[in-house]
């Protein structure tokens, strides 16, 4: 199948390497990353899954909370065998949330990832055709809340990569308390995505331009790269325009960028990926 072999490419993109890493090597390569900005793993349950989650050791102060969405991992292997594990080779939505330096902060996995040895199987559609099925949404909406609760936020701050990317839109437009939705080489109408490749309709995943009149009131910032192949910024800008703005300016390109590399340091660049101070507010 077409889509197998580009979510094949995809993957091996962001994960390819002389010997792959195992899952628990991949693990333990998150679980450095993390300790050595004093961040520490925990989980949280939201039935049927239980999710990852990296948070700061030493609470910080501020009444929103930024959380940080993974993309979708080593999904397959090669364009006809997906891989028995998800976990992300590189996993950049943890190093962007280690980055940010004020406020408060969490990373939060994708279903099926981080997979603790003796855990309950994962079904294997959650991390191919089927992983922005509602029930996948509803978890991780629960987790929010969990998430939410245990930082004592009140607002909430989406970030989320690729298919996390998805994910965050989904979530911000079924909720009361984002105040601002990030995406970085987010796919925001998968629809459209799959006629622009020729590849099978995700006809099981919730679209995020579906809900674009819901998310039009939300402080929005889509950051797409220029030499992205995966979601070219060419197929970005045909998205609704109440994802893009009136005069596109939700959409910043970073020349650069390709879909798993070339994305700013935010320690050199204050502005990526958050952009500046949101004056966006939760809807009533």
């Amino acid at each position: 199948m077409k889509y197998r072999f580009v979510l094949a490419l995809l993957s091996l993109a962001l994960g390819a390497c002389t010997a792959l890493p195992s899952p628990r090597e991949r693990q333990d390569h998150a679980d450095n990353l993390a300790a050595a900005r004093q961040w520490q793993k925990g989980t949280l349950t939201a039935a049927p899954f239980t999710l990852r989650t990296y948070e700061p050791v030493t609470p910080r102060q501020g009444d929103t909370l930024a959380v940080y969405i993974e993309g979708d991992g080593l999904a397959w292997l090669n364009p006809s065998q997906p891989s028995a594990d998800p976990t992300p080779v590189s996993p950049l939505l943890l190093q962007l949330a280690l980055a940010q330096r004020e406020g408060k902060a969490a990373y939060l996995a994708r279903p099926c990832q981080y997979a603790e040895p003796g855990a309950a199987p994962c079904a294997q559609r959650y991390w191919t055709d089927g992983r922005f099925a509602p029930e996948v949404i509803d978890a991780m909406d629960r987790a929010l809340d969990q998430l939410k609760a245990r930082q004592e936020a009140r607002t909430l701050v989406l970030v989320g990569y690729s298919g996390g990317g998805s994910v965050a839109a989904l979530l911000a437009a079924r909720r009361s308390d984002v105040a601002r939705l990030v995406t970085i080489a987010g796919n925001l109408d998968h629809r459209a995505w799959t006629t622009f490749h020729r590849l099978t309709p995700l006809d099981t995943s919730l679209n995020p331009a579906d809900q674009a009149q819901r998310l039009a009131a939300i402080s929005q910032i889509h950051w797409i790269g220029g030499r992205d192949t995966v979601m070219p910024a060419e197929l970005a800008r045909r998205w609704p325009a109440a994802l893009l703005g009136p005069r596109q300016e939700n959409l910043k390109l970073v020349p650069e960028a390709s879909h798993g590399q070339g994305w700013p340091d935010p320690r050199q660049t204050p502005e990526f990926p958050l952009g500046p101070r949101s004056n966006g507010k939760p809807r009533p």
